[in-house]
């Protein structure tokens, strides 16, 4: 029997395999079309040269902890030991999953907002936990949190962020930590929380990682990606942070899952992070790839959201078409040759609000040609 009955194919590999049938360009699946640092692969390749190809320890390599530690103290002022607060996982989705495994019992509640990233559901259902769904306000996808209160039960067990969002490039803001803070010290709730788009975040805004506030720290998971962050999605390669006595238990799960993750990436990247500006450059980077796609947009006819992190936009058509999203993104995929995410796919219950999501970590080009492309939608 099934555990997840009602699980098909990810919207992701239907509009990639409709993009690659219709030679459209891909803005759909969240990957760059450019190639990672080559100073990085070089730092890979040369640990694999000097014949570090065998298991790495189960919490990962001690260096690559040590550097990440050093990152979050920089980043948000808040110490972590590397021994035994962090922990390397096989990507970021992997890493999350975890979490819930390590502490969702049958029938536990978690909270999840939607439109949400399309693990976090199947991930509760799977290990016996219950979602409880709340919508983010649109257009602006804020959390309502008096909402939020009202939905909590003597169930609920966890509740899940994500900052920067995805799909929809919203952050948090202050008053969403401490309305969160208030929650989590009166209810005991756990957090997990979802930020492998932390440094793609712009307009000077502050990224309210988890790991700066204390008080909602010690009761977190906060899960990250590097794969996200230095253009090297296929590499799979992530981690975890919490708290020592919650991350005893997380690597109890993890051992038995992948038990270690691959040895030449991490004394890659452990040298990698020895150098702040690869990290810190990033927001930048990402800020002028939104700006420019934003400026070729105006030839467009759609209507873009406003995007605050990640490496995504929305865009409305509604000046467009009437039709519905997943309608629209098929037809404008095979008519138009460009593939996007219909944000109704987020949805359990498929909310439309006849808005797309476009992916540009892109190449100048391939932004170009994609725009030239919905110009003429």
């Amino acid at each position: 029997m099934s555990k997840l009955p009602n699980t098909g194919t990810t919207i992701f590999s239907v509009m990639s395999a409709l993009a690659a049938e219709n030679k459209a360009i891909n803005l759909s699946q969240g990957f760059p079309d450019y190639d990672c640092s080559d100073e990085l692969k070089a730092m890979v390749n040369e640990a694999m040269q000097q014949g570090h190809n065998q298991y790495a320890p189960m919490p990962g390599l001690m260096p690559l902890r040590t550097t990440i530690a050093a990152k979050i103290n920089a980043l948000y002022q808040q110490e972590v030991n590397p021994d035994t607060e962090i922990t390397i996982t096989p990507g970021g989705t992997y890493a999350i999953f975890t979490a819930i495994a390590t502490c969702i019992h049958p029938g536990d509640e978690v909270i999840i907002f939607e439109p949400a990233y399309d693990s976090y559901i199947p991930n509760v259902l799977v290990n016996g936990g219950k979602p409880v769904l709340i919508p983010l306000s649109f257009p602006d996808y804020r959390i309502d949190w008096a909402t939020v209160r009202s939905k909590i039960t003597p169930r609920t067990r966890m509740i899940m962020l994500n900052t920067p969002h995805n799909p929809t490039g919203s952050i948090l803001q202050e008053n969403d930590i401490q309305e969160l803070e208030k929650l989590v010290a009166e209810f005991d709730l756990l957090v997990l929380s979802d930020e492998v788009y932390e440094h793609l975040i712009f307009d000077g805004a502050l990224h309210h990682s988890i790991l700066r506030y204390p008080a909602i720290y010690r009761n977190s998971f906060v899960t990250f990606s590097f794969g996200k962050v230095f253009h090297n999605t296929g590499w799979k390669m992530g981690y975890c942070v919490a708290p020592e006595r919650l991350m005893q238990e997380y690597r109890k799960v993890h051992q038995y899952l992948c038990f270690s993750v691959n040895t030449p990436m991490q004394y890659g990247l452990a040298r990698f992070l020895e150098t702040p500006s690869h990290y810190l450059e990033l927001p930048a980077f990402y800020q002028e790839k939104r700006d420019y796609f934003l400026s070729l947009l105006k030839d467009t006819r759609f209507t873009p959201l406003s995007s605050k992190g990640s490496y995504f936009q929305l865009v409305k058509y509604d000046r467009i078409s009437d039709e519905g999203d997943k309608a629209f993104a098929t037809r404008i995929t095979k008519e138009f040759g460009v593939a996007t995410i219909p944000i109704s796919a987020f949805y359990q219950d498929g909310k439309d609000d006849r808005v797309i999501r476009l992916c540009f970590a892109k190449k100048k080009t391939t932004l170009e040609e994609a725009a030239a492309r919905l110009a003429r939608i």
